[in-house]
């Protein structure tokens, strides 16, 4: 079995980690900040604070930094001067805090929410996906998904983790943006039939969280309720499989060859549990497959 390493540790709860430049970026939810750091966790950098709490990240084509603002719902854009702007407002479409995001070659973000006030412990309310165009532009891209988290963009489909759904759904990403009918890509599980979050937990085979693609086309799945980290190919089958002996919340895939398998790990997810401790970690295992 691979023994996952320790490459940063004393953090909150990371989130959203992404290979861009040579370097892994990923939110620290409750520090507010936006970090990057070198494939062996020296050099940290502070890239970004985020008062609104930051999470999924993402480049438009000429660079600037476009990142997440969960709690007061918009999507923000690092100038080249550093100062965040408004992207866009996502406060008409969202219906809990933002979630994930991925922003294709053409600088289109797709936006996840959580639904519902998740750490208050509301029914479970399906959510919608956003797609944001580079001048800021808005449209509902997706519908009530189950918790839309991490999402992944494989020969034209896109891949969204939907965490209380038991599966990964895909997308046919058409020319203007727009996505077709959902399809399962990967189904670990009856969808959930309650909206009583604890017994859909319990209904739960995998809990996608966040996810990242390599070179066969095959996803690998934070499961935020096993401990682990699996890889997945289309249909569901569970080909591999890393663990770590705590919750895994989000997963990338870098270093220099590509093969770096990076873990976002922490004792839980909950917020009264997170936002005052310092037990996130940042994880990395060697894989075969590339990214």
């Amino acid at each position: 079995m691979r023994k996952p390493r320790v490459i940063l540790e004393g953090y909150s709860y990371l989130e959203g980690p992404r290979w861009h430049e040579g370097r892994l970026w990923l939110s620290d939810f409750y520090t507010h900040r936006v970090l990057s750091v070198r494939s062996d966790g020296s050099d940290v950098r502070v890239e970004a604070e985020v008062e609104g709490q930051p999470s999924g990240l993402g480049w438009l084509p000429d660079g600037r930094l476009l990142v997440v603002s969960m709690c007061d719902q918009r999507l923000l854009r690092r100038e080249t001067d550093g100062m965040l702007v408004e992207h866009a407002d996502l406060s008409a479409y969202a219906t809990g805090h933002l979630n994930d995001m991925l922003v294709d070659g053409s600088g289109r973000a797709y936006v996840g929410n959580f639904g519902y006030a998740l750490m208050s412990g509301d029914e479970l309310r399906a959510a919608d996906v956003v797609r944001v165009d580079p001048d800021g532009v808005t449209a509902v891209a997706a519908r009530a998904l189950y918790f839309p988290n991490g999402t992944v963009l494989i020969d034209g489909e896109l891949i969204i983790a939907e965490t209380f759904g038991n599966r990964l759904s895909s997308f046919e990403l058409g020319s203007g943006g727009g996505l077709g009918e959902r399809r399962d890509w990967a189904r670990f599980g009856d969808p959930p039939t309650s909206t009583v979050v604890s017994e859909v937990l319990r209904g739960l085979t995998v809990a996608p969280d966040g996810i990242c693609g390599d070179a066969e086309g095959a996803v690998w799945v934070a499961d935020a309720l096993g401990d682990r980290a699996v890889r997945v190919r289309r249909g569901g089958a569970i080909v591999d499989e890393v663990t770590t002996g705590t919750g895994v919340y989000a997963c990338a895939l870098g270093g220099d060859e590509g093969r770096t398998l990076y873990l976002c790990t922490a004792p839980g997810f909950a917020e009264h549990e997170r936002r005052d401790t310092r037990e996130a970690r940042l994880m990395a295992v060697e894989v075969e497959v590339p990214a």
